[in-house]
Order: structure tokens, then C-alpha cells, then sequence
């Protein structure tokens, strides 16, 4: 008799960020999310203590956030030698205007737009609602990487 193997269920998804300085891209998501840096490894005081620990050539080559209530992915953040030059292929909507719309979801937009240019990100366009999409803003995080306010 034939078994029938099924795939094995995702419990868990992580979104990987290539950048140049990994713990200033994940601090900045941080901010914006309200995500916390995990505790570090067992035996460590300290993620700066494990760094530290590390071969010289990858102390600082990662960093890693987590959604404190334990429903959003974790987001891992790699150094890369290489910089950003085109758009990202995939990019984090930030959902702060879930609900709202026309002058009241531009204000909620502009509100939280300004509160994370202050944090080192840069505003792109605004794409106003069009009648089958209600508005967002572009934005970019602190090393260039796009993500909308929805």
C-alpha cells in the first residue's frame, strides 16, 4: 500500500533584509514596527558580548529583530559587500491605514510618514487612490530599501 507524503507545514517566516550595517537597518524596523531585539544566545550577557565572540570577519554581519506578541515574522538582517542599486523585488507594506480612507487615511499616512522620516527614512511618491486602490506612501528605510505606508 502507497503513502501518501505530504509537505511538511511552514510554521514560522522569516524576512530576510541584505544590507551594509545590520544592526542600524534592524534598530531603524525596530522603531517602525514596535518589534524588540531578541534575548542573546544562551551563555552570552549580551548580543554585543556573542559579536564579540565572533571570527573578526563576522562580528557585525548580522542582527535579527522579533514582533514581541510572537505574530509577526522574525526579520533578519545579513550584511552583504555588495550595495543596493535597483528596487527591491519584495518589499514590507506598513499597514497604518488599514480601514481608513480618503482625507482621514492621507492624514494617518502623513502622520506616521513624518514620524519615521525622523527616524532616518526617506519619503518617496505618494500614490493617491485611484478608485480601485485606496492611497499609499513610498518610502525608503535607512540604507535605501522601498516599503509603503498603507
Amino acid at each position: 500500500m502507497a503513502t501518501t507524503q505530504q509537505a511538511p507545514q511552514v510554521r514560522q517566516v522569516q524576512v530576510t533584509f541584505d544590507c551594509a550595517d545590520p544592526e542600524r537597518v534592524a534598530r531603524f524596523w525596530c522603531e517602525v514596527l514596535g518589534y524588540v531585539v531578541p534575548p542573546p544566545p544562551p551563555g552570552f550577557a549580551s548580543w554585543e558580548e556573542f559579536d564579540r565572540a565572533l571570527p573578526p570577519d563576522d562580528q557585525g554581519s548580522a542582527f535579527a529583530c522579533v514582533d514581541p506578541n510572537g505574530v509577526g515574522p522574525r526579520l533578519f538582517f545579513q550584511r552583504v559587500p555588495e550595495g543596493k542599486v535597483v528596487k527591491n523585488r519584495v518589499h514590507l507594506d506598513v499597514r497604518v491605514g488599514t480601514g481608513l480612507v480618503g482625507q482621514e487615511r492621507l492624514d494617518v499616512l502623513e502622520a506616521e510618514c513624518a514620524r519615521l522620516v525622523a527616524l532616518g527614512a526617506t519619503r518617496g511618491r505618494l500614490l493617491v487612490a485611484d478608485g480601485h486602490n485606496e492611497s499609499c506612501q513610498v518610502m525608503q528605510d535607512v540604507e535605501g530599501n522601498e516599503f509603503c505606508l498603507d
